[in-house]
């Protein structure tokens, strides 16, 4: 019963949903700042069970017949249910946040471009043949999403707008770095469903050099960021990009859903939730 719901909070995309929520509530706290929480709390959460109940949805199974794959084959209904409620849940929180509908309309524009490859119709099959597009659409989005559009439709930040993009840049390496292994894992599937991308064309040497690279990039900018950030801040900061550096050799040998959905995913809000505890313990 117990791993029957957790594959459901798993596999049905509630968990990434709060994992974004968790990023979001991070980026406001750290960047101070005086928005519609409720209603763009609600928008993100709804938006993400939308968008990746829709790509599951269009991905075909695999010849590695991943647990996903198999329990996403078994409910095909309920995976389009949860793009339909996921679709209603947005666009009844994101109606009060429509004067800043320029940017969340370039949220709107990213999150469909990840998935459009996968949308069986001829207009969208050149997508498939763009370098480096997917992992950049799809870490990018992630960043502008929890961290940068909070702070275009805020009235008020603490932080300047230098720090700001610091904190994107930070972000979105760290997820980058996240997304190669995942494409890692996936690039031999990728290639034969021509699929194109940076991790693809890649050898391993190279590869590496990339992953850590971009791990030394997101260090750098929290540690530029250390004079703007209380210490406990730029602590989970480095300890989300130290952990992500660590787990590099295990991800790519243990190919495991849960290793890559659940260990792998939460790793992007490894530092909110250190913050997170933190506030909960009692610390300023």
């Amino acid at each position: 019963m117990f791993r029957g719901f957790f594959n459901f909070l798993l596999f049905s995309s509630i968990y990434i949903a709060l994992v974004a929520l968790l990023m979001v509530w991070e980026s406001e706290e750290i960047m101070g700042l005086a928005m519609d929480r409720d209603h763009y709390f609600g928008f993100v959460f709804f938006s993400t069970i939308c968008s990746y109940n829709f790509h599951w949805y269009l991905t075909p199974g695999s010849e590695k017949h991943s647990e996903r794959i198999l329990w996403g084959r078994r409910r095909r209904r309920l995976q389009l249910m949860g793009c339909c409620i996921g679709l209603l849940g947005a666009a009844w929180y994101g109606l009060p946040l429509l004067h800043h509908w320029l940017p969340l309309a370039g949220a709107v524009v990213l999150t469909f471009l990840y998935s459009a490859p996968k949308v069986p119709h001829a207009t969208f099959r050149w997508l498939k043949k763009i370098a480096i597009g997917k992992t950049i659409f799809l870490a990018f989005v992630w960043m502008y999403v929890t961290t940068l559009l909070p702070y275009l439709i805020s009235d008020v930040s603490k932080l300047v707008f230098r720090e700001v993009a610091l904190l994107c840049v930070y972000r979105f390496f760290l997820i980058y770095a996240i997304c190669i292994l995942f494409d890692h894992r996936d690039r031999e599937e990728d290639r034969a469903e021509g699929i194109r991308s940076l991790i693809t064309s890649l050898e391993e040497p190279h590869l590496d050099k990339l992953y850590y690279g971009s791990l030394i990039v997101s260090a750098a900018c929290a540690l530029v960021l250390a004079p703007a950030l209380p210490l406990f801040v730029l602590f989970s900061l480095l300890a989300a990009v130290a952990v992500v550096w660590a787990v590099k050799n295990y991800a790519q040998t243990h190919h495991s859903d849960y290793v890559y959905y659940f260990q792998l995913d939460g790793l992007m809000a490894f530092s909110a939730l250190i913050h997170l505890l933190w506030r909960l313990a009692g610390g300023i």
